[in-house]
């Protein structure tokens, strides 16, 4: 978990996110066609409480198979999908993590119904708030919890064309999403409830419901025409010091059906809804193929959809998604469809971890004392009165000034006094030791040509070692012409070493070019760091007794190759081999040319197939033979100088 710190609260961490992976239920909606033609138009089966299978339209012989965490038939009852997909996430919640579920599947398979269900088949929902408010009821009396205090507030939004509206005030039109500095997804300005217990939840869901964009189509009399999320936060706050905070969020989010408009009849205003659906339904697809491929950038930001499932997704959210399905033949499609989303989402790994933060005592409402408060209250009275004073005091009057002084001290609260004695004292030495103030312009200006002024001088000094290092480049320069003249051996040469980058491998350059890469160097190289390269790096000087001219009239020069001992290279590969397979996050991003995204890449193949078994492994996640091989020299000259 990333630190977060400011003046108020201070973020603790990190704790180690523990991967989790997205949690796939499926859900046979009851056959709704006369009962004579039900074994005839019937394309899907259950095989058991994880497996069922779907005949192929064209050939009745022919079935495929899927496999899942769950998979509930028609007869499964609203009871039994909450408890065996949705309860046993709830409790993370108030250990600060962030959970969401969301119904997914085409138009008419039920998943209102799913999340909502009616008053004597209850869904998702109204379950879950009703044993979270239950929850945190059995935590707040337990003795462990005596300092703790729970609060639950929840909003619910809807996204209406590609626009986020705030179901319970629908004044708040086109809400924006935004990413905090730790990456957390919010949405500005939308209308919080507090919820107590589940009178209150009922009181702020049913009217927002009703503000929800439904319309009716040849499929559906009430189909939704946008995708509701509602957020149901839950805060534990520490009464005690330090102050900790745990906040966990729960989406639950009824999506609203991918609809084939031949079928729909959908026309004007519908045939806008469906595209707007269609479109963000299809983001959110490329979005779980961006997760499984591992591909560098995963398009949530180009649909609002995506943007808010980010946490979900591939993010910090214990995630389950119950995808809803038709038996109909006519359904076939769409049920394919549905079960090749399903099957593709069930192989994303969430990092789920604890958002904890820490309140200072100083900001903690509990701590502010009766007197600071009086004084905090007398403090402006104060100010505004001593300016009174000052207004209606005449220049003639024969009374000292320091009396006045202490006639207007005597006057306020004693605990006043005393603050504001010490605050003089602290300007008073904060003057004698002639600090700057920029309280007027002409101060201002006079810092600031004093700046100036020191910045010249800095510019003066530059210059004048500029001009040395160009003098000391220059003797370089005439001690290489004069060593390769008398085809002396470069290490007799007294010309260090690292102070020339040599010639690339191969490469013919002419003189005058060879004298443009010669580069002066500010600082020596450490002997210690020296001493350890020349004892793992051997320098073989390939020179040319004669030099040949080519056919373009440039001279071949002398050219170095930089050799790896033995021992060394396999020790380098070893350690880091041992990095990659059990290496953190941050370990990994230590090496070279190892990147969040590559780190990540890493740890997401580690935990699927097990360790590296050598380095060049790498190239499974992406990463080019000629990638691994710069990467092992990298590293390996980084152990050795380290």
């Amino acid at each position: 978990m990333a630190k977060r710190v400011s003046m108020m609260d201070q973020h603790l961490g990190p704790r180690k996110a523990t991967p989790a992976r997205v949690r796939v239920a499926v859900r046979l909606r009851p056959c709704m066609d006369h009962e004579d033609d039900k074994t005839q138009k019937l394309c899907v089966r259950g095989l058991d409480s994880q497996t069922l299978e779907i005949v192929n339209w064209r050939n009745q012989l022919e079935t495929m198979q899927y496999q899942f965490d769950s998979f509930y038939g028609d007869n499964a009852s609203q009871r039994e999908v909450y408890t065996g997909s949705v309860c046993p996430i709830l409790p993370n919640l108030l250990i600060g993590q962030n959970a969401s579920v969301f119904a997914y599947g085409p138009t008419g398979a039920g998943k209102t119904h799913t999340m909502l269900g009616n008053p004597n088949q209850p869904g998702v929902i109204p379950r879950a708030v009703r044993d979270l408010l239950q929850i945190t009821r059995t935590a707040a009396s337990a003795p462990e919890n005596v300092n703790w205090s729970f609060t639950i507030t929840m909003s619910y939004v809807e996204i209406y064309q590609e626009k986020v509206m705030d179901l319970l005030d629908p004044k708040n039109k086109d809400l924006p999403i935004r990413e905090d500095k730790d990456h957390n997804i919010l949405i500005p300005g939308v209308t919080q409830k507090t919820v107590n217990s589940f009178g209150d939840f009922d009181e702020h869901f049913i009217p927002a419901s009703q503000n929800r964009t439904v319309a009716s189509t040849k499929l559906n009399d009430r189909s939704s025409r946008s995708h509701a999320v509602l957020l149901i936060k839950v805060l534990k706050s520490q009464q005690i010091s330090p102050f900790r905070q745990l906040t966990g969020k729960l989406y639950l989010i009824d999506l609203a059906g991918s609809e084939d408009n031949r079928r729909t009849g959908n026309q004007g205003i519908r045939l806008k809804e469906s595209g707007a659906i269609n479109s963000s339904l299809f983001t959110l697809s490329k979005v779980v193929d961006a997760l499984n491929q591992g591909l560098p950038r995963i398009p949530y930001r180009d649909s609002k959809l995506t943007r808010l499932l980010q946490d979900s997704l591939g993010g910090s959210a214990h995630s389950v998604m119950i995808t809803n399905i038709a038996p109909e033949h006519r359904y076939y499609f769409d049920t394919l469809t549905a079960l090749n989303f399903a099957a593709k989402s069930k192989q994303i790994i969430n990092k789920p971890f604890s958002q904890e933060t820490t309140q200072s005592a100083a900001a903690h409402p509990a701590m502010k004392r009766p007197r600071e408060e009086a004084e905090a209250a007398a403090a402006p009275c104060a100010r505004k009165k001593s300016k009174t004073d000052s207004a209606e005091e005449s220049p003639s009057s024969s009374m000292d000034a320091s009396v006045k002084r202490k006639l207007k001290l005597a006057s306020l609260d004693p605990g006043v006094v005393e603050r504001l004695l010490k605050l003089d004292k602290i300007l008073t030495e904060k003057g004698m030791k002639e600090s700057l103030l920029l309280s007027t312009p002409k101060r201002e200006r006079i810092a600031l040509l004093k700046k100036w002024e020191e910045s010249q001088v800095e510019i003066e000094k530059l210059k004048e070692k500029q001009k040395e290092l160009e003098q000391k480049a220059m003797e370089a320069e005439a001690r290489l012409d004069r060593s390769n003249s008398s085809d002396c051996n470069l290490s007799d040469s007294s010309v260090n070493e690292s102070t020339f980058r040599a010639p690339l491998r191969g490469r013919n350059t002419s003189t005058a070019k060879a004298k443009k890469v010669l580069r002066v160097l500010p600082m020596q190289v450490n002997s210690r760091v020296q001493e350890t390269m020349e004892e793992g790096i051997t320098v073989i000087e390939k020179k040319q007794r004669k030099k040949q001219v080519t056919s373009g009239g440039q001279e071949n020069e002398p050219t170095w190759e930089v050799n790896m001992r033995t021992d060394l290279m396999e020790s380098g590969r070893e350690r880091i081999l041992k990095l990659l397979n059990g290496g953190s996050m941050k370990e990994l991003k230590s090496l070279q040319k190892i990147g969040e995204k590559k780190a990540k890449l890493i740890i997401g193949w580690r935990e699927v197939n097990g360790p590296f078994n050598k380095v060049e492994d790498l190239s499974s996640i992406g990463i080019s033979a000629k990638q691994v091989s710069s990467f092992l020299k990298a590293n390996i000259l980084s152990i050795i100088a380290s």
